[in-house]
């Protein structure tokens, strides 16, 4: 009995993963036609359907709802889907990436497309909202910085998740040898001898980044500087020896 449902609740996700991505292409449909049709009731007045001017303006405020709706599901059905499609095959850090530019594309454009079906001047608001954009950059200038130097990271691609690697910077505090264990958006984890830690994007950036070398016993610390010999010792430590006269008359 149990088995029977197990395998009834997997059939069941399965045919939920294979029907989301229609239900977003048909809720994008849906979105382009509510546009159109408001489009058309606000400036066709009255020859759109042969009604009075109320009416259209009821159909124009009602389409533009259901367009902000409709476009909303589809942006967020396509950047989860377009996740899982890539993930496995670029990988976490990338196909989130992916994800949240589309996001932020589509929420972006469903929003001015909306504004502008509801007759709200959007040149206004764009000049505020970049006047905004320009404060909350500088105010959130550090997190910022990580997350540009984690989509260089990401295409670049000095490491990827697996390679066992060396940084060396002063910010670390010297050499750290790991693991790179995942590549996020603001943090790269960073496996020690099982310990992990989160380093952010922009340390890993500004730091000299090479292989492990072979036979190599660091432990992820820096190496200590050779001993210097004295030249009147025998070795490092011991007391100092006397050293031959020189020829001649005594």
């Amino acid at each position: 009995m149990q088995e029977r449902q197990t395998d009834l609740s997997a059939q069941v996700a399965r045919v939920k993963r294979k029907t989301r991505p229609w239900m977003s292409i048909i809720a994008l449909v849906l979105a382009v036609a509510a546009a159109v049709i408001s489009h058309r009731a606000s400036h066709g007045s009255s020859a759109f359907l042969h009604t009075s001017d109320l009416t259209n303006q009821l159909v124009t405020y009602g389409t533009a709802a259901l367009f902000l709706v409709f476009a909303s599901t589809a942006t967020y059905g396509l950047a989860g889907k377009s996740r899982k499609l890539l993930e496995p095959k670029a990988g976490r850090a990338h196909s989130a990436i992916v994800r949240y530019a589309i996001l932020i594309v589509g929420e972006f454009t469903t929003l001015v497309i909306t504004l502008v079906l509801f007759g709200v001047p959007v040149s206004q608001l764009l000049v505020g909202g970049a006047l905004a954009t320009v404060f909350v950059s500088i105010a959130a200038q550090q997190a910022l910085g990580n997350v540009f130097a984690g989509l260089v990271l990401v295409f670049a691609r000095p490491f990827k998740v697996g390679d066992p690697i060396r940084l060396r910077a002063g910010a670390l505090g010297g050499t750290l040898d790991g693991v790179v264990a995942d590549i996020g958006i603001t943090y790269m984890r960073f496996d020690i001898g099982g310990s992990v830690m989160s380093i952010p994007n922009s340390q890993v950036l500004n730091a000299v980044v090479g292989p492990i070398p072979p036979n190599d016993t660091n432990d992820g610390q820096t190496p200590q500087a050779p001993a210097i010999i004295d030249s009147k010792s025998g070795a490092p430590g011991d007391p100092e020896q006397p050293q031959p006269a020189p020829p001649g008359p005594a």
